[in-house]
């Protein structure tokens, strides 16, 4: 399924799938219509893999799709969802070792005409907030970014319109944006985080899964400054941004994280959290199956890469089931 509005989708690309595995059903999407009629079908002759060419919010769009009619997250048939990175920042893709849509191609084109004894995948739990799915979803400085980076695409800026799409515009939304507007805040937002499902754990300095004392169900996790407060099951936020480094550590947990560093503070260390460095100041971590959080004033809300406007309060939990995505590391290494 070519997402023909995702950054880089087009007729061209779907085109070169069709050529590379003459085999498959190679569909275009240019509405949500498109999209639901797919997913339809998929019920009547379930595939082993399907592969969503586009961003994470291509995928996440057609799991969600099928999940609002199917009544789970879990694919037809046991399928893998093979993700083909067309979009801007493709952190899910990322986190399993997607290479270029064409190098991918050729992998695909390989796997067909010699099938492997079975597809290589890498089994993701989902976070599930406001009844939407997705491998992340957060508050704050994360969501503002989405913003400021569609925002740079026509606005003022250093960089000419041929690089705003990218890395690069996401940086330039990041210094010219959302760092100079947060700087001139006087206070950050305040939340507290009471546990709503299971005991909590958390990380040690060494990076080991701990209990939490104090961390049992209906209690306070924490209450003070966040100037981001996410969850994730996945590791990777786009372009390489580690956001959830402890994310799958523990099967069937959300990683918590909550930074209550100023901008001033995280511009100084930008690299370590992009790197997601284990400790770090005004870092706080847990290992969660759900939570609520709840604001001192409405701040900016995100899931998977989509902003959604703005919340007070947030309930983060874990999606019923899971989706398995192939795992292009091991795929590419035999």
């Amino acid at each position: 399924m070519v997402n023909l509005r995702a950054r880089r989708g087009s007729e061209r690309i779907a085109r070169a799938c069709q050529a590379e595995i003459p085999s498959a059903q190679v569909h275009m999407s240019r509405s949500m219509g498109d999209l639901q009629r797919f997913t339809a079908a998929l019920g009547d002759a379930p595939p082993e893999l399907i592969v969503s060419a586009g961003g994470d919010g291509t995928a996440l769009a057609l799991i969600n799709t099928w999940r609002a009619s199917a009544g789970t997250v879990e694919l037809p048939g046991a399928a893998a969802l093979g993700l083909l990175p067309l979009g801007t920042g493709n952190g899910w893709a990322n986190a399993v070792g997607a290479p270029s849509w064409r190098k991918a191609l050729a992998t695909l084109g390989d796997l067909v005409r010699r099938p492997a004894s079975a597809l290589p995948r890498r089994r993701f739990d989902l976070v599930e907030v406001e009844g939407l799915v997705g491998p992340f979803a957060g508050t704050g400085w994360d969501a503002e970014l989405i913003d400021d980076f569609n925002a740079q695409k026509t606005g003022p800026g250093i960089l000419p319109a041929r690089y705003r799409k990218g890395l690069a515009g996401y940086l330039q939304g990041l210094f010219l944006r959302t760092i100079p507007r947060n700087l001139s805040r006087r206070a950050l937002a305040e939340v507290e985080i009471t546990n709503t499902g299971e005991d909590a754990l958390t990380v040690d300095e060494a990076g080991r899964v701990v209990p939490l004392p104090g961390g049992e169900h209906g209690k306070v996790l924490y209450r003070g400054p966040a100037s981001v407060c996410g969850a994730g099951t996945a590791s990777e936020w786009g372009f390489g941004f580690r956001a959830f480094p402890f994310a799958g550590v523990m099967p069937r947990r959300l990683h918590l994280r909550i930074y209550s560093g100023t901008a001033a503070e995280a511009t100084l260390r930008m690299s370590a959290l992009w790197r997601g460095e284990h400790p770090l100041p005004k870092m706080h971590n847990w290992l969660v199956t759900s939570c609520h959080a709840v604001f001192s004033r409405p701040v900016p809300f995100q899931v998977g890469g989509d902003r959604l406007g703005m919340r007070e309060a947030v309930d983060y939990g874990l999606a019923g089931g899971h989706v398995d995505l192939l795992d292009w590391t091991a795929l590419r290494a035999h």
